[in-house]
């Protein structure tokens, strides 16, 4: 039980690491007063520059990645792995770093799951690609993903729990997304490459 408590503390901590301020900051930057204002990627890559932006991708993606990986080492059970996904995730989304303001949770739910269920990944990561070449809108890629990974999960039979995790992630997904889908919905969401709108935020966190 302690092992698991720490590995869940741990986990949070982990997600709570704003990589992209941090990464931002050694450019002189600081995103949150640019664009969106949003710690993830898309935006840190409009503030500092598209290789400080992809290097926050693979920061975000590595927190989820790195406390399931340890968990799993550590032979803590599906349903710690949960709850040492959820920790991660919510990290994120409300970091004590940050003053619990962070970000969409994209990027470390991607890390999550890869964790959880490798295979799923490897079918939802090129729905996610097509979505956005079509449309070019990385916001909407990312809500449709955040929708059907629990349904690959069922399908793929995985089990309940690492549904569930996937489903209550995509919850947070969608919610932390909300102005995207109004702006989505309205035809005011910035187009990947186009120029930029209003309300220029379009995904990745």
């Amino acid at each position: 039980m302690w092992v698991l408590l720490a590995v869940v503390a741990l986990a949070y901590l982990s997600g709570s690491v704003p990589t992209g301020v941090w990464l931002a900051r050694r450019q002189g930057v600081d995103p949150r007063d640019i664009g969106s204002g949003n710690i993830g990627a898309t935006n840190v890559a409009r503030a500092a520059g598209t290789a400080t932006g992809a290097l926050t991708l693979v920061g975000d993606t590595l927190k989820g990645l790195g406390p399931i990986l340890l968990a799993t080492y550590l032979g803590i059970g599906e349903g710690g792995c949960a709850l040492v996904a959820l920790a991660a995730f919510t990290g994120h989304i409300f970091p004590c770093f940050l003053g619990f303001q962070g970000g969409k949770g994209v990027a470390i739910a991607l890390g999550v799951l890869l964790g959880l269920a490798p295979l799923a990944m490897a079918i939802v990561v090129p729905i996610f690609l097509l979505t956005v070449a079509v449309s070019r809108y990385v916001s909407l890629g990312s809500i449709l993903t955040a929708a059907m990974t629990p349904i690959v999960l069922a399908a793929l039979a995985y089990p309940a729990t690492t549904i569930v995790v996937a489903a209550v992630m995509g919850t947070g997904i969608a919610y932390r997304h909300r102005d995207n889908i109004r702006r989505l919905r309205f035809g005011t969401e910035a187009r990947l490459g186009g120029r930029r709108s209003t309300f220029p935020d379009s995904g990745y966190a």
